[in-house]
């Protein structure tokens, strides 16, 4: 997981789809991410629609691309929403650009982990590595 981490938070930004209530699939850029008490998290609104649809189909998948190795990663996991404040504190000193939006007890500020996850770094250069968490 911390190999994922690290890879999310060197290039930054990253794409995160979901499936809406009419089965399409949507991707929009994230730019969150963090490790706290084990466990992989992003952090969204939940007056968007991403959380909505999160909650109610949790199957995710993200993607991200390093112009710098070349390589890309996808994850595919299931996004589960944790109420817990001090995940929620914990994301928002990671990113205090945030805190002019967001705040732990705003009732809009979510934070996500990703379960039953598998992670796929690849390339055209090597052979793809798997990493489950």
């Amino acid at each position: 997981m911390k190999e994922v981490y690290d890879y999310l938070k060197r290039v930054g930004d990253y794409y995160l789809a979901t499936v809406d209530a009419e089965g399409k699939p949507r991707v929009r850029p994230f730019g969150t991410i963090d490790l706290f008490e084990g466990k992989l998290y992003f952090q969204t609104g939940a007056s968007k629609d991403v959380s909505k649809q999160m909650k109610d189909n949790p199957s995710i998948e993200i993607c991200a691309f390093d112009k710098e190795s070349g390589s890309w990663i996808r994850i595919a996991g299931k996004a589960c929403v944790d109420d817990n404040r001090a995940a929620r504190v914990h994301m928002l000193e990671e990113y205090p650009m945030l805190k002019t939006m967001y705040s732990p007890d705003d009732g809009n500020t979510e934070v996500f982990y990703i379960t039953d996850a598998t992670a796929v770094i690849a390339s055209f250069t090597e052979e793809p590595k798997t990493i489950k968490f």
